[in-house]
């Protein structure tokens, strides 16, 4: 597998399957081991319940994941997670933390990635981002996009923190197509910032449609209108 291929995993810590359905990063103590989980260091056990609850919050979101859940899930004490954490909202922005850190790594992959011209950077993207998508069977999306329709409107932390999130990876694509508008690629008269923000919004909104639809019509009509009106010469 390349650099790029699964980059974007929609499913990004979807690994190995477990008893009861539940799917596990592979770097995880699997579940019907306790031994190895007693032996986790402090940063180790609080990844840990980072990861296993990212991945019930990608299936069944944050309001219906109860910390109960969590807990069971990764085998840990719930005084294990008061150590860690003050209460379920401080554990879930801990959980949009540890996922923007992981998908600036990726981004690095195809976003920033030398190696490509910028408008393949951005198809690097949007093609392992749709390959991911349908990898899942159209199930999760992106962990960030389902929170922020989920809590945008409710809770004032989590709303600003999901933008924050957004915004970073907003000038990361704004970065991508001023490259390309120096080397000849993408119009000049385009706004960088303006499109980096539609590229994002329409994905996203691109994404929650073939979730809709199950289909990836709608992730393939959002590339073709992308670069075929929008970013290329």
């Amino acid at each position: 597998m390349g650099p790029v291929e699964g980059a974007f995993s929609t499913c990004l810590l979807l690994e190995l399957t477990f008893p009861g359905g539940l799917l596990i990063p592979h770097r995880l103590t699997p579940l019907g081991d306790r031994s190895n989980i007693r032996a986790m260091g402090s940063d180790d056990t609080r990844q840990h319940i980072i990861q296993v609850g990212a991945q019930l919050i990608l299936c069944n979101g944050f309001q219906a994941t109860g910390i109960n859940k969590v807990l069971d899930a990764a085998q840990v004490p719930k005084g294990s997670f008061y150590y860690y954490f003050s209460s379920k909202n401080d554990f879930g922005l801990a959980v949009i933390d540890d996922y923007a850190r992981d998908y600036d790594q990726r981004l690095d992959e195809t976003v920033s990635n030398p190696a490509l011209t910028p408008l393949d950077r951005i198809r690097a993207y949007l093609e392992a981002a749709s390959q991911d998508v349908i990898d899942c069977d159209f199930s999760k999306g992106c962990l960030i996009g389902n929170l922020g329709q989920e809590l945008a409107t409710q809770n004032e932390a989590f709303r600003s923190k999901l933008d924050t999130v957004f915004a970073g990876w907003e000038r990361r694509f704004a970065d991508c197509i001023t490259e390309g508008q120096h080397a000849g690629e993408i119009p000049t008269d385009l706004d960088a910032a303006e499109a980096a923000s539609l590229l994002l919004s329409g994905w996203q909104g691109a994404i929650l449609r073939a979730k809709l639809i199950r289909s990836r019509q709608p992730l393939d009509q959002f590339q073709s209108l992308l670069f075929r009106k929008i970013l290329t010469n």
